[in-house]
C-alpha cells in the first residue's frame, strides 16, 4: 500500500487527532461528511485497534510495509514491545527534522530530508527513513541555511524535547538520548498497536 496522500484534514478528523500537530484540523472535534457531528457507531474491539494503528502509522507518514517492518524490529529489541516501536519512530531522520524545528509538519520535514538539504554528521543524507543515533549531529547544507521554509519553521518553534539540543548559531540540533515513554505523543496507546499486530 502506497503512502496517503490524500486530504490530510479529513483523516485527521475521521482518527480524532490532529496528524500535523497544529491541531487547526481539530476545530470541528467530529467525523468528517454530512452525519459527523450525529454519528454514533459502535466500534469492535478490532477497529478500536486499528484505529489506533491507523494514527500512529499516518502521524509519522509512513505506508504499512515500513511501518510493519519497524513492528517486527522493535520486537527483536530487550524491552517493552510497545514502547521500543515508539522510540525507533521517534529515532527516524524525517521525525527529528521536524522536532528539531527545521520544518512545521513532518510532511514537510520529510521534503527536505528527500531534497537533499539535510546532513548528519556533516554529511548529507536523504533517507528519511535513516536511523538516527544518540550523539548524531542533524544539520542543513551550507546552500539549504538560507531556505525560507526552514527560517520561518525556526522562527515559530515554540518546544525543544529534551532529548535533543540545538545551536542557534551553527543551525545544527544533537539527538543526544533516546526518548522516554512519557516524552512521546500521549494520545497513542501502543499497546493496542502490539494487540493487533498479534493477532
Amino acid at each position: 500500500m502506497a503512502r496517503y496522500t490524500g486530504p490530510r484534514w479529513k483523516l485527521s478528523r475521521r482518527l480524532g487527532i490532529s496528524l500535523s500537530g497544529t491541531g487547526k484540523e481539530m476545530k470541528r472535534p467530529y467525523p468528517p461528511g454530512e452525519h459527523g457531528p450525529n454519528q454514533r457507531r459502535k466500534v469492535s474491539e478490532y477497529g478500536t485497534q486499528l484505529q489506533e494503528k491507523q494514527k500512529l502509522r499516518f502521524m509519522y507518514g509512513m505506508n504499512e510495509k515500513q511501518f510493519r517492518s519497524l513492528f517486527v524490529q522493535a520486537g527483536r529489541m530487550k524491552g517493552v514491545h510497545g514502547e521500543n516501536f515508539m522510540k525507533l519512530l521517534e529515532s527516524r531522520l524525517d521525525n527529528l527534522v521536524y522536532r528539531l524545528g527545521f520544518a512545521r509538519t513532518r510532511a514537510q520535514s520529510r521534503q527536505l530530508v528527500v531534497h537533499g538539504h539535510i546532513t548528519v554528521n556533516g554529511k548529507k543524507v536523504d533517507r528519511p527513513a535513516y536511523r538516527v543515533k544518540p550523539g548524531d549531529v542533524i544539520g542543513l547544507r551550507e546552500k539549504s541555511r538560507n531556505l525560507a521554509i526552514v527560517k520561518e519553521a525556526l522562527a515559530e518553534r515554540n518546544f525543544l524535547p529534551e532529548y535533543l539540543s540545538f545551536d542557534d548559531n551553527k543551525l545544527e540540533g544533537t539527538y543526544t538520548r533516546i526518548p522516554e515513554r512519557d516524552e512521546l505523543p500521549a494520545e497513542i496507546n501502543e499497546r493496542l498497536i502490539v494487540e493487533f499486530y498479534s493477532r
